[in-house]
């Protein structure tokens, strides 16, 4: 799968500016939380949460939109003072591992393009990376800056599945009239939706995985599952 991760991100590059180029977009950003479910649900028990975005282009005259969805989720975090190292001992420092989830896809969406009231639903094909990251920061509240970081461990598998949801529209700017050559926000929409996503089968890190020695040397026990997710996503989607 890391062989073919550039090209997805190449895919959903090209995507994006393609839907930007027109009309009829709509774009939005919102809170996601993550239930592990299946296999996944058995190794990682905690939710995940995180922040993720659509943008879609709607084909005129018709109930269809197309685009990209993309976001990510921490399912597992943990900080720890430590020293800076063995030859400083007296300065401590913030050490902080999580375990994240970035999710890519392309998204097809059925969706009425009139009305206050616009439920939809979503087909999704896209990939799943895996990857745990420590990073050291300074315990001095007054910097925030991070010190070091550095990818522990990482993977990633195709990601496939589909899913629903309501946007409730809160702004009309349909009802004002426009200049010749103004663009205007046509609609602000509260959106709520709900995705199952079938995630392939990947190795990754969760709480109890890695291990540390007093000789300083760091071990990592991975686990393997399929990563499924049940996805939960509360946010605003603007309407171009």
């Amino acid at each position: 799968m890391k062989k073919n991760m550039p090209i997805f991100l190449l895919i959903l590059s090209l995507a994006g500016t393609s839907l930007f180029a027109q009309s009829g977009i709509q774009a939005s950003i919102h809170f996601k939380l993550g239930s592990p479910q299946g296999e996944f649900a058995e190794e990682v028990e905690n939710l995940g949460f995180g922040l993720g975005g659509n943008f879609l282009y709607n084909f005129p005259q018709t109930p269809f939109l197309l685009g990209a969805s993309a976001g990510f989720l921490i399912y597992g975090s943990e900080t720890r003072q430590a020293p800076f190292s063995l030859t400083i001992p007296d300065v401590t420092v913030d050490v902080t591992t999580s375990n994240n989830i970035f999710q890519g896809h392309l998204l097809l969406r059925a969706q009425p393009q009139q009305g206050a009231f616009r439920p939809y639903i979503d087909g999704l094909l896209g990939f799943n990376y895996l990857w745990t990251e420590t990073t050291i920061r300074s315990e001095n509240l007054d910097i925030d800056e991070n010190v070091a970081s550095s990818t522990n461990f990482s993977d990633g598998a195709f990601c496939y599945g589909g899913g629903g949801g309501v946007m409730i529209r809160v702004y009309d700017g349909t009802q004002k009239p426009l200049e010749p050559g103004e663009s205007r926000i046509a609609g602000v929409f509260i959106d709520f939706g709900v995705r199952y996503l079938k995630g392939g089968e990947a190795e990754y890190l969760k709480k109890g995985d890695v291990e540390r020695t007093d000789e300083g040397k760091v071990i990592y026990n991975p686990s393997q599952s399929t990563t499924d997710l049940l996805n939960f996503n509360l946010g605003v989607t603007l309407a171009f």
